[in-house]
């Protein structure tokens, strides 16, 4: 032990070429086939023959080692897959609740439940092969009987397979989806209980004591915080509170994050250790600190396993595990070695975690502040000071990560966390746990929690409160994170200025813009429904703003906000809204609140709240045109008379064409809304030249739309869909796609394609899931035609 055979620089080498084979597997769009894990077994073989010819071999064979063994647990957590014949029919499931059920609201404010299923067995189908269903399942259960985490029944569902959607820097729900082990989701259409969750069910004592706690605070959104503390069940915190947490930089603090498992280990070990010293017996065969660690380690695990064992909890708990590990075997690493290995214990146990910010972020800041070090303090005063010195370090060192991770930065992140950090760990914490063996103490929780809010929400008041960066190349990401961890180290100020400079690539990235007299066109991955961001050179346009997923959420908030963002997209200089469905309307007013709209143009009847909410509205009519940079805009319909004809909203779509400058490439884009048949025709005898070069599909495909005449008259090289994934209203119908393939156009769908970009200089067009694409992404297209599968959510963050 003394004297190892590996030095410190070695060891470090061999733990970077682990994390290196993992990080390397999750950039492959696929998993390695039979004869490329045959081709990887042995060069295996081979490195370990010569790994006593230098370490740099024994480095190439642990990174090998890492990316096939990861390979091979990916292999076996993606299957069963969900064959396609198997979507949207009704399967006979029987299994256990195998997760604290979240309520939720459904579409009309539908309640119900959803929750994970650890299937047993799949009842007959009445085909001759039996269906194969995934282990796991994601499943929603709407106005039924409540569900208790442990339970057993037999559900009849309709499934569909694990696929989320995907847009440019977007919440990755089909990874998320693989980290849970749940490779499918789906709608309960009838359910029957078999058997009560048995009495030493953790699940079910935790959704117990989450109802205790309940009906004990009134007030429902302080009720969830003090859940989320205790018992690990972030669903319950209400998206406005997430969104408040998050603007002030204190989102890991509200729930069972690394630090409250960590603080509960060290508390834990603080009472044992004078304990323990106390029986002689005892010391001559453990002494007090090697015992008072380990009985940390297990106190930390209990709370883990009883909050939920979330990913956080479990790296705390592997942390801790490896960091006592090595005390314990009188290992004295440099703290380097320490924290890698620590990270390498954690992949060991979840290939996945790389993957998450959270990982990163925890890492990150404890290898930051052990860097900068600091002896021991005496006083209240030195202590104080010693405490502000780390917060500011660990807010200043953090910030290109955070920035890079979420794409936002808190401008009050520092004067939240002084008064957050003690009260939430140290107070209320401590009451929400106890609060369960003696329950006025969640009263006592619930009011610091209000004083909290209220101190939260006036520092958001502030100018500058939240910054919103677009998102930088991988060059500006890495410079960036070198020139943090420079500022913040005890190094001469000329290399913290340099450091400084390092991070004004990630600060203000160079974002890329059409030329002048062109234009792109960018139709993000929003499930059922239209919205298309137009830009030019200096201005923006938004053609619709898609659906509302559910009460409270919907595509303006979860797709389009984040993705103007990433773009540096400030304010949007027109939001044109087509026609009133929510399909088309659904996140128009959350963008409205969120971000500066100049003008607003639209089909609504007078008196429609949107109206009341945003800029004067001009009512879209035929005739209209303006120019921005060259490119030219033309509205085509609705004309005057047919707000006066009682046409239904689809026949009132606002058509918008496109035109680049002539002295450019000329191109077109025809965007028609939901434009039906019979106005179609008529769009075709007024206009004498609809031609263009990509055309948005009218109507989503719909059978009542895309007639013969209109797709003559424009003649598009490219027609794009968006439409949900198995839309329940069959878009695109298989006779509409029939026409456009014997027209000779090319059909992108949103479903298989992602959010799809196309620039009118060049033509040239592309597809995030085929730009983006690993090996976790689904790569079976949606059934066009399929059968109503039930109330579906796009929603792309769980």
């Amino acid at each position: 032990m003394t004297q190892p055979r590996w030095g410190a620089r070695e060891l470090v080498v061999m733990g970077l070429a682990w994390l290196a084979g993992l990080a390397l597997l999750h950039r492959c769009a696929r998993l390695p086939s039979a004869a490329e894990y045959a081709v990887l077994a042995v060069a295996f073989w081979l490195l370990w023959m010569l790994r006593r010819r230098h370490w740099l071999l024994l480095a190439v064979c642990i990174a090998a080692f890492a990316f096939t063994q990861a390979a091979l647990r990916a292999e076996w957590r993606l299957t069963p897959e969900l064959h396609p014949a198997w979507e949207g029919r009704d399967l006979v499931l029987t299994g256990r609740i195998d997760s604290l059920p979240v309520a939720v609201t459904g579409q009309g404010g539908v309640p119900g439940w959803r929750f994970e299923f650890a299937v047993a067995s799949v009842g007959p189908a009445g085909t001759a092969l039996p269906p194969e269903v995934p282990r796991r399942l994601m499943l929603l259960s709407y106005d039924g009987k409540p569900v208790t985490a442990g339970e057993h029944w037999r559900f009849t569902a309709r499934l569909k397979r694990a696929h989320g959607l995907a847009n440019p820097g977007g919440f990755d729900t089909e990874l998320w989806l693989l980290e849970r082990g749940l490779r499918a989701s789906g709608v309960v259409r009838a359910a029957e209980r078999l058997h009560a969750a048995p009495w030493w069910e953790i699940d079910a004592a935790r959704q117990r004591l989450r109802a205790a706690i309940h009906a004990h605070v009134t007030d429902p959104g302080m009720a969830g915080v003090l859940a989320a503390l205790s018992l690990g069940d972030q669903n319950a915190i209400a998206h406005a509170d997430w969104a408040l947490f998050r603007d002030t930089a204190i989102a890991h603090l509200l729930s069972v994050s690394g630090l409250h498992v960590t603080l509960f280990a060290w508390l834990t070990a603080a009472v044992v250790a004078p304990l323990w010293r106390r029986s002689r017996w005892l010391c001559l065969r453990l002494p007090a600190p090697t015992a008072a660690r380990w009985v940390g380690v297990l106190a930390a695990l209990g709370y883990a396993l009883f909050s939920g064992w979330g990913v956080p909890a479990q790296r705390t708990v592997l942390m801790l595990a490896a960091v006592a590990g090595l005390q314990t075997l009188g290992l004295r690493w440099p703290w380097p070695l320490v924290l890698l290995a620590a990270a390498v214990v954690v992949t060991v146990a979840d290939p996945w975690a790389l993957m998450q910010p959270g990982f990163w972020l925890s890492f990150g800041a404890v290898g930051l502040l052990m860097a900068v070090g600091g002896g021991p303090v005496k006083g209240w005063w030195p202590r104080l000071k010693a405490a502000l010195r780390v917060q500011a370090i660990a807010t200043v060192g953090l910030a290109p990560l955070s920035l890079i991770c979420f794409a936002q930065l808190s401008g009050v992140g520092l004067l939240a966390n002084l008064l957050a950090i003690p009260l939430v760990s140290f107070v209320i914490t401590p009451l929400a746990l106890l609060g369960g063996a003696f329950p006025p103490l969640w009263t006592l929780a619930a009011l610091l929690l209000q004083v909290l809010m209220a101190w939260l929400k006036l520092l958001t008041a502030l100018p500058g409160a939240v910054w919103w960066l677009p998102a930088a190349p991988l060059w500006a990401q890495a410079l960036a994170l070198l020139g943090a961890a420079l500022i913040v180290m005890r190094l001469p100020w000329r290399l913290r200025l340099a450091g400084l400079a390092m991070t004004v690539p990630l600060l203000w990235p160079a974002v890329p813009r059409p030329g002048d007299g062109e234009f792109e066109l960018l139709a993000p991955d929003i499930g059922q429904g239209n919205a298309v961001l137009v830009r030019t050179r200096a201005h923006a346009l938004l053609f619709d703003t898609g659906p509302v997923y559910a009460p409270g959420a919907d595509a303006g908030e979860r797709v389009l906000l984040p993705l103007l963002r990433s773009l540096g997209v400030r304010r949007l200089d027109m939001l044109m809204l087509s026609h009133r469905d929510s399909d088309h309307v659904g996140g128009a007013a959350a963008l409205m609140q969120a971000l500066p709209v100049s003008e607003l143009r639209s089909s609504l009847e007078p008196g429609h709240p949107l109206l009341r909410a945003g800029p004067t509205e001009v009512r879209c009519e035929a005739g209209q045109s303006w120019v921005w940079d060259g490119v030219r805009f033309d509205l085509l319909h609705p004309a005057e008379q047919h707000y006066d004809a009682g046409l239904k909203s689809n026949d009132l779509s606002c058509v918008l064409r496109i035109t680049a400058a002539a002295k450019g490439s000329g191109r077109r884009a025809l965007l028609a809304g939901d434009l039906e048949a019979e106005q179609e025709k008529r769009l075709v005898a007024r206009e004498p030249d609809l031609r263009a070069d990509m055309l948005l599909v009218p109507h989503h495909g719909s059978k009542t739309s895309s007639s013969a005449e209109l797709l003559a008259a424009v003649r598009p090289a490219v027609a794009l869909v968006q439409a949900g994934y198995r839309s329940r209203f069959g878009h695109p119908a298989p006779p509409v796609l029939a026409r456009y393939q014997a027209a000779g156009i090319e059909v992108v769908t949103s479903p298989a394609c992602g959010a799809w970009r196309w620039d009118s200089g060049t033509a040239a067009s592309s597809c995030e899931r085929e730009r983006r694409r690993r090996y976790w992404h689904d790569r079976v297209a949606a059934a066009v035609n399929p059968e109503p599968t039930g109330p579906w959510l796009d929603d792309p963050m769980p």
